[in-house]
């Protein structure tokens, strides 16, 4: 997928085309101080699916163009990057993917861009079809749970939703698209806690606000009124979740000919269901999907490791380590590199880390058979060298 940067400090461009240049499935192909020049060039050149746009900038800012854009029905994806977390509500009105605060760092940053991939392969894909999906009058969606709550079409325009209580509401229907909910539930996970009527007139608004925010995008009617209940009927979409979950079980074992393909599915987990909305009754669902991603890598960075690839296990057993500091098996994953690598300073400090905060944070010590790896490791080293 081709990018492009608008930014009028010309260092960002070198910051973030370095950062890009480390995505294999993405490529700069411009980079612009000043928004006219950003648009003389989408207009020549229509391959371009992603747009990295500072709002504050001299003359015309980032949100203007990104509002041209959408009026235009550009397929072309927009993602802020700016110093100004006062702009996010009024960016938050436009069509874009997400909203960068400066300093960005590489993970965040390839998070935004899998889901831009995501959106964009989904979009050609669909492209690819429009022939059968316009005789059938088919339009596609694309929903990204992983890390946000996000609905797009195929053509990129993404919804905007009305409030919270909203997104909420069609991110639990999600969960249990195609069932039918009773109100009765709804009002007890959703609105527990209010008077029952309250909460009852509180359902019966949020529904409102939920089908015009799926309005735009002619979505209204996937919200079904059923029996005193409502159901989520989806048709032609992509669930990233179940796309995630579908991947990794098909891809049961690792080799070198499918290493890349698997690399590709982990980073399709941008971030746990619904990302930081820590909605209490999707804890159950968050955990499975997150055990599924944790097991998934800790597979494929045996496998790396097991080819010699220490370097890219390493990465993913340190994104892993980041999600849960106190999970040991990581810790011996990661022990494993530093003495297969005869980082013997290394491995001392990872172990005194761990120890450390084992201590600090439950007042345990680690189990006696990391502490016998720890000296095995520690001896083999030595040995070696």
């Amino acid at each position: 997928m081709k990018v492009i940067l608008v930014d009028d400090e010309p260092t960002m461009h070198l910051i973030l085309s370095k950062m890009l240049n480390k995505l294999p499935e993405v490529q700069v192909a411009g980079a612009f101080t000043d928004t006219k020049s950003a648009a003389d060039f989408l207009e020549e050149h229509t391959d371009i699916g992603l747009a990295f746009v500072d709002i504050a900038m001299k003359g015309e800012n980032g949100m203007a163009i990104a509002a041209k854009l959408e009026a235009a029905g550009s397929a072309i994806q927009v993602v802020f990057v700016t110093s100004h977390k006062d702009f996010a509500l009024e960016a938050y009105e436009l069509s874009v993917v997400d909203y960068l605060i400066k300093p960005v760092s590489q993970e965040r940053l390839q998070r935004t861009v899998q889901r831009a991939l995501m959106n964009w392969r989904a979009f050609h894909h669909a492209a690819s079809l429009q022939g059968t999906a316009a005789s059938q009058n088919i339009q596609r969606y694309i929903i990204t749970a992983l890390g946000d709550v996000v609905v797009s079409n195929d053509t990129g325009r993404r919804v905007k939703w009305i409030s919270r209580k909203c997104t909420e509401l069609f991110a639990y229907l999600l969960l249990y698209r195609g069932r039918r909910i009773p109100r009765s539930k709804l009002v007890a996970d959703i609105f527990g806690g209010m008077e029952q009527a309250g909460a009852e007139s509180y359902l019966n608004t949020t529904v409102y606000q939920l089908r015009k925010s799926l309005e735009p995008l002619g979505m209204r009617e996937v919200v079904r009124s059923e029996n005193d209940g409502y159901a989520l009927e989806l048709n032609d979409c992509v669930l990233d979740y179940v796309a995630f979950a579908e991947q990794v079980e098909e891809l049961s074992s690792f080799d070198v000919e499918n290493m890349e393909r698997a690399l590709q599915i982990e980073r399709l987990y941008t971030g746990d269901l619904f990302g930081d909305k820590a909605y209490v009754w999707a804890i159950h669902e968050t955990e499975r999907y997150g055990q599924v991603y944790n097991a998934f890598v800790k597979r494929l960075a045996a496998s790396l490791i097991q080819l010699g690839d220490t370097s890219a296990a390493s990465k993913l057993l340190l994104k892993l380590n980041e999600r849960n500091p106190l999970d040991e098996s990581v810790i011996r994953q990661l022990m494993t590199i530093r003495e297969l690598t005869g980082d013997k300073k290394g491995l001392t400090a990872l172990y005194t880390d761990y120890v450390r905060l084992l201590s600090q944070e439950l007042g345990i010590r680690p189990s006696e058979e990391l502490n016998q790896l720890y000296d095995t490791m520690l001896r083999g080293i030595t040995d070696k060298k």
